[in-house]
């Protein structure tokens, strides 16, 4: 097989149809960007979720004077029932699952809201008296958080035993959804580009219908007829995919990077892991561009 003639008959089809294949390129740079910031999106919920989930503490809150709870009918948590909490936690039983703890006054509870709270209204109108105590709680294996709170769920002064991976969970279903949805379309976007590259390829073989009648006339095989329009489509996803990169790697630096990682004080992707999808995304964007092209042109052989 000629090269040099099959990629010129490549980069004349190209020509030809240039209007074509910057849609292609356009319909696969948008698709696979959304391909790219799913991968992103998973990557950063792992990096997450094994970041806080290791930091989850469980918190035991005690008796307030206004607690309604069925474990709070005598009111506000006394020192003894308090020291039975503390006991329960240093055990036999509790000790091998507990790295550490400590325990959070009303005091305490109280700067901590103000702090945290300072300039909202709450910060102004709630009191000591109405913040719970709590034992904060570490564990060695925070998976093993419903130990703790069967242990202590049902001691007298205990008003609750939380584990803060709930609230983790929460957050993590929320950015599944927003990946799902990001590979939902991308999924919808990638069947529009191998859709528009088949569309593509036929038209440039159709306008090249004579030339193709008389390569077949003078024997040429299928496979040098069918190579230069599946370069076509190869060509068209390449760039589209590596356009795609580079919005990925730019979203990554400028806005997660530049932007959030400084506002906000959590771990985010960096660039080495934008890089790790680079690739993934040129191989997809190829491939696609290659089935379609090669389906396109076999289906219109052989008509």
């Amino acid at each position: 097989m000629r090269l040099g003639l099959v990629l010129g008959e490549a980069a004349s089809g190209l020509r030809r149809n240039a209007t074509m294949v910057v849609s292609v390129v356009l319909v696969t740079f948008v698709s696979l960007t959304f391909v790219g910031v799913a991968a992103l999106l998973q990557l950063q919920i792992q990096q997450m979720r094994g970041y806080w989930y290791d930091r989850a503490q469980v918190a035991v809150y005690m008796c307030t004077a206004v607690s309604t709870a069925a474990g709070c009918i005598d009111g506000e948590a006394t020192p003894e029932q308090k020291e039975a909490v503390e006991a329960q936690l240093g055990g036999d039983t509790l000790a091998p699952f507990i790295d550490e703890y400590y325990f959070e006054d009303r005091d305490r509870a109280y700067a901590n809201f103000q702090e945290q709270f300072e300039g909202t209204p709450a910060a102004d109108y709630v009191t000591p008296d109405v913040l719970n105590e709590t034992f904060w709680v570490n564990l060695v294996d925070p998976s093993q958080s419903a130990v703790l709170v069967e242990s202590l769920a049902g001691l007298a002064g205990v008003e609750q035993v939380v584990d803060q991976r709930r609230y983790l969970d929460q957050i993590f279903n929320v950015l599944n959804a927003a990946s799902y949805t990001a590979v939902a379309v991308a999924g919808v976007m990638l069947i529009a580009a191998a859709l528009l590259i088949a569309t593509t390829i036929r038209l440039s073989a159709y306008s090249r219908r004579k030339e193709l009648g008389i390569m077949r006339l003078v024997g040429a095989s299928n496979r040098f007829i069918q190579t230069p329009f599946v370069l076509e489509g190869i060509f068209a996803g390449l760039i589209g995919s590596l356009l795609a990169g580079g919005a990925v790697v730019a979203i990554v630096y400028f806005f997660v990077q530049g932007y959030l990682a400084e506002t906000l004080s959590f771990t985010f992707v960096g660039l080495g892991d934008a890089l790790l999808v680079v690739p993934l995304l040129v191989g997809v964007g190829v491939l696609l561009a290659a089935i379609s092209a090669a389906i396109a042109i076999g289906r219109y052989l052989r008509v």
